[in-house]
């Protein structure tokens, strides 16, 4: 559990600690989880949006048409007892229609003092679906998806395993690594600032490349390129195997690597 996955403020849920703080403030002794779980029916090319604070989402795909969606909650407070009281306070929104799925962590209401909590979402989605998934302090994973993924996280990195669809991946603090199973024809766009940004991908893939960094290096191993345009340390365009479907990657702090899937990790 990194620290930035814990929510921890100054305040307390009113009564929640009462009568149970006999150590010092933030020996967090007591916790209780529980899980919210739900399914939904989306038409093709609908949207599931999930955002989540102090926390994670993992987002898998599959073959079929029904978007699964569990949230495991979890406190920490003095005691057990109000880390339960605390889990049943833990809010998640949900907003449905045939379009579009939305759900959203809304956090506990009112003064909190000496405790944490988290949501961590585990999301199975057809790959006919578009996945709009957002963290602040916390990281997105996404494995085996072939949809048009976009993924945004502050204070956290995104990871991507055998992704296949369009892909918009943006971080804020954090690193972006992502491993294509294929370039789709619409592209991939990676951002982040103050991260890394390492991208894998088949080396017959045909893309036209653009990788540029402001403090940091590019750098291009195992991939037949072919140059075009400026040329430096900091910023490499040119076409792999002959050109097609655009590969946009850009960071600001950090270095950028874009390799064949077959490099050394």
């Amino acid at each position: 559990m990194t620290r930035n996955s814990w929510l921890r403020t100054g305040a307390l849920v009113a009564g929640l600690l009462a009568g149970g703080c006999h150590g010092p403030m933030g020996e967090l002794a007591g916790q209780a989880s529980d899980e919210w779980v739900r399914s939904y029916e989306l038409r093709p090319d609908g949207e599931v949006q999930v955002s989540a604070t102090n926390g994670a989402i993992e987002l898998e795909g599959y073959d079929g048409k029904t978007v699964e969606v569990r949230a495991e909650r979890t406190a920490r407070a003095v005691t057990d007892e109000a880390a339960r009281e605390l889990v049943s306070k833990i809010a998640i929104n949900e907003e449905v229609t045939p379009d579009r799925v939305v759900i959203r962590t809304e956090g506990v209401s009112g003064l909190l003092i000496g405790v944490s909590y988290q949501v961590k979402y585990y999301v199975r989605a057809p790959h006919s679906v578009v996945a709009r998934l957002r963290v602040t302090n916390g990281v997105v994973t996404a494995r085996r998806f072939s949809g048009h993924l976009i993924a945004t996280s502050t204070n956290g990195g995104i990871v991507g395993e055998e992704i296949g669809g369009k892909l918009e991946a943006r971080s804020t603090n954090g690193t972006v690594r992502i491993a294509l199973q294929q370039v789709a024809p619409a592209g991939v766009t990676l951002r982040t600032t103050n991260g890394r940004v390492d991208l894998s991908l088949p080396a017959s893939a045909k893309a036209d490349l653009s990788a540029e960094v402001r403090n940091g290096a590019v750098s291009v191993e195992g991939l037949s390129l072919e140059p075009f345009g400026e040329q430096s340390r900091r910023a490499v365009h040119g076409k792999l195997n002959g050109g097609g479907a655009p590969i946009d990657v850009e960071t600001t702090n950090g270095a950028v690597r874009i390799r064949s899937l077959t490099s050394q990790p």
